[in-house]
């Protein structure tokens, strides 16, 4: 996927454990880890703000996008 969340290195940078996050943003741990490991289809924009106040980021702290040619899929249906 073209777009990483990049909470390892927020909390890594924070010193904080997934438990504690998940608590502050009021999400379950399971929930955040799907976040964490790219398996997310969506995020909800409340989602977003509170994890940017939990961690005091900005969203392009926590996003990155990455060139969708390093995670080519085969298809090709931009089209």
């Amino acid at each position: 996927m073209p777009i990483v969340v990049e909470i390892d290195v927020l909390l890594a940078k924070r010193k904080m454990s997934v438990g504690e996050l998940a608590d502050r943003v009021g999400i379950t741990p399971a929930n955040l880890a799907v976040l964490k490991n790219g398996r997310a289809k969506a995020v909800r924009f409340s989602t977003l703000a509170a994890l940017c106040e939990a961690l005091e980021c900005q969203p392009g702290d926590l996003l990155r996008w990455e060139d969708g040619d390093d995670a080519d899929d085969g298809d090709d249906a931009d089209a």
